[in-house]
């Protein structure tokens, strides 16, 4: 790699690290390419992408950034999982963690918050922004339904007691 391509690198790294909600950061020694391009699909569908750099080069695109502290994560053979959801990168990780022992998260950052292997597994137990839009969404339609049915309510009351005043009435 020369130069130029470092440099480049270096600026894709640091665009990483500034624009995602999560970055996982892993081991992944002894994994085969098919295991490896299975993490990349899982990854994408999830909206998240995966990265292997130089450490070195991950170290200079962290200096100055709000999670400059994740730098001391980066040893031996690593790898960089990480998506603008802040949850997703963080739940197909932990997710292939499980499946495959020999993919080990070693921890990661989450905005301006460094976050170990517990605070990675935390993050990933969190619902998603996708699952949180539907919960908000339920819980503004059901007071709408109560709303609505609280309205209709007196009317069908209304003609219950209509017609029972009317067969008494009629008898």
């Amino acid at each position: 790699m020369d130069r130029a391509q470092k440099e480049k690198m270096v600026e894709e790294l640091g665009q990483i690290f500034e624009s995602s909600g999560v970055v996982v950061v892993a081991h992944y020694e002894g994994m085969t390419v098919a295991q490896m391009q299975d993490l990349r699909a899982s990854m994408r569908e999830a909206g998240g992408s995966v990265r292997v750099a130089k450490n070195k080069l991950a170290k200079i695109a962290l200096e100055g950034k709000p999670c400059a502290s994740i730098g001391t994560l980066l040893t031996g053979m690593t790898v960089l999982a990480y998506s603008e959801d802040p949850v997703a990168a963080a739940k197909v990780a932990e997710k292939y963690a499980k499946a495959n022992d020999k993919f080990v998260i070693l921890g990661g950052a989450m905005g301006n918050a460094a976050l170990d292997q517990a605070g990675v597994k935390a993050v990933a137990s969190m619902p998603s922004r996708e699952e949180l839009i539907a919960q908000i969404v339920s819980c503004i339609g059901a007071p709408a339904s109560n709303i609505a049915g609280a309205i209709g309510a007196p009317a069908s009351n209304i003609a219950g007691i209509l017609s029972t005043i009317e067969e008494r009435q009629a008898a």
